[in-house]
């Protein structure tokens, strides 16, 4: 499957964004999707993950209440809805996937396909 991130872009403390996961390829098989953020200087950082059906979402502590990630399988893409952004969440995003319908992971070697990242910036 291949992925491409869009959404970012340059908002202030306190705004709203939502990212965008686009998926073409082999989308009719089930796969998992989650959103990572890596900051400069930083270590790639889990976000959220969501199951193929969309039923089974957990979020990092960090965005628990802020952000939500959610799916539309008919148009083969993945949301992340972030709100009451912070100076903290700027970092670049990237989505990822694995094959099958869910995942426990949140370590970015357990996904095997990636986006090409979207900057996310917020001003204080």
């Amino acid at each position: 499957v291949q992925l491409q991130a869009c959404g970012g872009g340059l908002v202030q403390a306190g705004d709203s964004l939502r990212l965008s996961c686009a998926a073409s390829g082999r989308t009719s098989s089930s796969y998992a999707v989650a959103w990572f953020r890596q900051a400069p200087g930083k270590e790639r950082e889990f976000v959220a993950r969501i199951s193929w059906g969309g039923g089974s979402t957990y979020h990092a502590d960090s965005v628990k209440g802020r952000f939500t990630i959610s799916r539309d399988n008919a148009k083969n893409t993945v949301y992340l809805q972030m709100n009451s952004l912070k100076p903290e969440d700027t970092a670049v995003y990237y989505c990822a996937a694995r094959y099958g319908s869910i995942s426990y992971y949140s370590t970015p070697r357990s996904y095997d396909y990636w986006g090409q990242g979207t900057q996310v910036t917020v001003s204080s």
